[in-house]
């Protein structure tokens, strides 16, 4: 069953709503993402023609790589959003969703890479990749 899922930036000048119907959580703890969070991103992933976005003068986009961009609000500054377009597919930033989710960790991924100041006490899967 689909769930309509809203969220947006700490200031409120970007919101979002999308319809979908996976309820877990992935969280990456790569490089990229220590360093664009300041810590784990967790995120659930959505359908692109489900995520409707409104305040989009607000967005940032940065080519983080030459897959994929990240969305960011420029007057809060909140990481929204991981974006492949051959994927069809946009990560909405989990804590950026508006509360109670009903969503639950469903694996940690690049764990290999996670940073040396943390542990992972979660019982979901951890895998040293994406799959």
């Amino acid at each position: 069953m689909n769930v309509i899922y809203e969220g947006g930036c700490e200031c409120g000048a970007v919101t979002y709503k999308a319809d979908f119907a996976r309820r877990d959580v992935t969280i990456c703890h790569c490089g990229q993402c220590l360093r664009t969070a300041g810590h784990a991103w967790a995120s659930v992933s959505v359908p692109d023609n489900t995520l409707a976005i409104s305040g989009e003068v607000a967005i940032k986009w940065y080519q983080s790589s030459d897959i994929a961009r990240r969305g960011f609000c420029t007057t809060c500054g909140s990481s929204l959003f991981f974006h492949r377009p051959d994927k069809g597919r946009t990560a909405l930033a989990a804590g950026t969703l508006h509360q109670p989710t009903g969503l639950q960790t469903g694996k940690h991924i690049f764990v290999a890479d996670k940073g040396d100041y943390y542990d992972i006490s979660c019982s979901a899967p951890q895998l040293d990749h994406y799959e």
